[in-house]
């Protein structure tokens, strides 16, 4: 009987020993969901603060910070289209503490524009949820003589080379839309891309180009304190948000439609338990505190999809966006 009772304090005290080490899970998924997070979160933003991605990205992080009692800590790692900070946790441990805020651009357009990209948009990542739905609009340097669709086609026209068109990127929706308006016009608007929105407004507003598709949260404020001028939004429908300005299709460019979405993701094998826990709680937040409401007044419309969801819609926004690419030609440079 000792030998028997000593054995067994002897397997126990094995058991307990390979579980330290990490050899056995310590805990079942549903307990090591309930410990996230321990510690602090990153979630990395592909482009410069101040944009569209960096301005949801924050909204979402402090209500989470919050909420979670840990802070959520934003990343701005700009570049390549938003491809060097979407590489950056393509490659993260795998644990829920590194997460990507991702556009339309990293995830969508990208795969077709550049020849070689880093990353594989699918087998990579696994999404968490779309939070977010947002309407790019037509903005001008308020000295342009243009106030209409109609007017810049035509100002366009009549002033070959004149006119450049800033982006936030090689291959963001905001070059993409305006690709679209020039293969659908005929417009010639030279394509000048930078390192993220708030440098592109900067320009914008000093008159060194004159011309952008912009998110509307990031161009909006610049519109209502009169340094830019609106001309119309890329959406199908009017925007909530500014509901007297019109849509380019109504506006006389028929059949014009591009807009932008900023969704969650994590690196592939992230447990389930985790991205369960990490869109649960996002929706809750959309729905319990003021996160929808400020969504809301940016002119980005709450999407909060289930993970399967958003990587069934991500699939078909690269199919949806790879031949937009091939019919307007554009390339990464």
């Amino acid at each position: 009987m000792a030998s028997k009772k000593r054995l067994a304090r002897i397997f126990a005290a094995a058991i307990a020993a390979v579980t330290l080490t990490g050899i056995l899970p310590a805990v079942p998924g549903d307990a090591r969901a309930q410990a996230y997070p321990s510690k602090p979160v990153t979630m990395v933003v592909p482009f410069p603060a101040g944009g569209t991605t960096d301005i949801v990205a924050r909204l979402v992080a402090q209500k989470l910070s919050e909420a979670w009692g840990q802070p959520v800590i934003i990343d701005n790692r700009a570049g390549a289209g938003g491809n060097i900070g979407s590489a950056m946790v393509a490659k993260a441990a795998p644990d829920g503490y590194t997460l990507l805020m991702g556009t339309v651009g990293t995830h969508a357009i990208n795969a077709s524009l550049y020849a070689k990209m880093p990353y594989d948009v699918v087998k990579d990542f696994q999404p968490i949820t779309n939070v977010a739905a947002v309407p790019n609009m037509l903005v001008v340097y308020p000295e342009l003589p243009v106030k209409t669709v109609k007017d810049l086609i035509d100002y366009g026209k009549k002033n070959p080379g004149k006119l450049n068109m800033a982006s936030s990127g090689n291959g963001t929706s905001i070059h993409l839309a305006g690709e679209l308006f020039k293969v659908m016009t005929g417009v010639q608007m030279e394509h000048i891309p930078y390192k993220g929105s708030a440098p592109a407004l900067t320009d914008l507003m000093g008159g060194q180009v004159q011309v952008m598709f912009d998110n509307m949260p990031s161009a909006l404020p610049h519109v209502k304190a009169g340094k830019l001028r609106a001309i119309a939004v890329t959406t199908a429908t009017r925007s909530p948000a500014m509901p007297d300005l019109p849509t380019i299709a109504e506006a006389g460019l028929p059949g014009f439609e591009a807009a932008s979405w900023f969704g969650m993701l994590a690196p592939a094998g992230t447990p389930k338990e985790i991205i369960a826990k990490i869109h649960a709680d996002v929706v809750k937040l959309a729905k319990t505190t003021d996160l929808g409401e400020k969504l809301a007044q940016q002119g980005a419309a709450p999407v909060l999809n289930t993970p399967d969801e958003f990587a069934a819609y991500i699939k078909a926004e690269l199919a949806k966006w790879e031949k937009v690419v091939k019919a307007s030609g554009a390339k990464a440079d």
